[in-house]
């Protein structure tokens, strides 16, 4: 099978969408089929072997993001792109955007007859804080764009049944499937547990919680330091680790400065994968704010690293910590989230049961069965595609 992937996102860019796509590149090739991927240029990245020459590859030019320089807008125009794709004969077309090289990869699925996926990865309309216009039309706008993009398709993934639910509600037609990330469980074995300590030199009887994603609005990262701020006052010895970076990064450091509390919280920036693995293994616990999560591939991550999570119950959140098994969902106040991170941090019976439970619960979602799954999803599209086909000949 071919397979064309079209995203506005992409390596050397971390975000869930690219561990996302990077997951379920690598599995699908494992399994003998062909995967061009199609995504923008990261012309200022340091990392220029994420930004080459790439086997399975296809650059456009980009300019950079105005709301976020380390993000880039693919210009979806190149004289290269029609002989290049016209050769590998793709049998379908899954598209990661209903923006820009998403569009092309759907103008691309009609002209050529062949079924058109799309995964609903991001919540757009909780973005609306990088457009300075009225948001309440902005969001009705970004609603019915993607509502319509959707209603183009042939299949619409979601990584959880609430996200799915949430898009039928502003119209959304088309059939929905959910299928979550899956979790590459062989990277979570026999991981350097004292690397996060030693590099970040956290002392031994630190307890480390620990936040992986992007430093935006919209994971509500104020909030943690505003939590942070309250359990550090009842237990000193403790470490608020975060790992990755953003626009709202140096504001969060000056906040962390002005509340007193710099020397007990670390800011990373952006780590490579295997480093993201240690420190997952690292730490204590895993504490996530976002209310925005289509699934929240980090919690999934931490539970195969062995953390009991403490999430806001919200969206795609509420899907993947099993509330009182391996971590708690709290409301979105202060007070119930750092009742629950204070719980965890006391008890360490509960904490190491969780932690137990954690690593038995993610072994449902593994990187192979849910490449096995969207293989099954692909070859039922194409299948009906060629039935339609024989039907219009006949």
């Amino acid at each position: 099978m071919q397979i064309g992937v079209f995203t506005d996102s992409y390596l050397p860019y971390t975000s869930g969408v690219v561990s996302s796509i990077e997951s379920f590149t690598q599995e699908l090739r494992k399994l003998g089929h062909g995967v061009f991927i199609f995504a923008p240029r990261y012309p200022h990245s340091m990392n220029k072997n994420c930004d080459g020459d790439e086997e399975g590859v296809f650059r456009f030019a980009s300019i950079p993001a105005p709301t976020n320089r380390d993000f880039t807008l693919a210009v979806p125009f190149s004289w290269r792109f029609k002989p290049a794709i016209d050769k590998l004969h793709l049998d379908v077309i899954h598209v990661h955007s209903p923006f820009l090289l998403g569009r092309l990869g759907a103008r691309y699925a009609k002209k050529r007859g062949i079924p058109l996926v799309f995964t609903f990865h991001t919540l757009y309309d909780h973005y609306l804080h990088y457009i300075p216009f009225n948001q309440n039309v902005t969001r009705e706008i970004t609603q019915k764009l993607c509502s319509d993009f959707c209603n183009n398709c042939d299949q619409i993934i979601v990584p959880t049944s609430i996200i799915g639910d949430y898009i039928k509600n502003f119209g959304v037609n088309t059939p929905v499937t959910k299928l979550p990330t899956g979790i590459n469980l062989d990277d979570y074995a026999k991981i350097d547990t004292e690397w996060l300590r030693n590099n970040y030199n956290i002392p031994e009887r630190q307890k480390i919680l620990l936040f992986v994603g992007r430093l935006g609005k919209e994971k509500n990262v104020s909030f943690l330091i505003s939590c942070f701020k309250q359990i550090y006052s009842l237990l000193p010895e403790t470490h608020l680790v975060m790992v990755g970076g953003g626009p709202e990064e140096q504001e969060l450091k000056k906040t962390v400065t002005e509340l007193n509390i710099k020397d007990n919280v670390v800011f990373t920036g952006i780590l490579p994968k295997s480093e993201v693995i240690k420190c997952y293994a690292g730490s204590d616990l895993f504490v996530f704010p976002s209310v925005t999560e289509t699934q929240g591939l980090v919690i999934a991550e931490a539970k195969a690293g062995g953390l009991p999570v403490i999430a806001v119950n919200a969206f795609g959140s509420s899907e993947m910590v099993f509330n009182g098994e391996d971590g708690f969902l709290t409301d979105f106040t202060e007070a119930a989230f750092i009742e629950k991170v204070l719980l965890l941090l006391r008890e360490d019976k509960l904490r190491d049961d969780m932690s137990k439970q954690a690593r038995l619960n993610v072994i449902q979602i593994s990187s192979r069965n849910c490449a096995l799954e969207l293989v099954e999803i692909y070859s039922s599209l194409i299948n009906n595609r060629l039935d339609e086909n024989l039907l219009k000949n006949y």
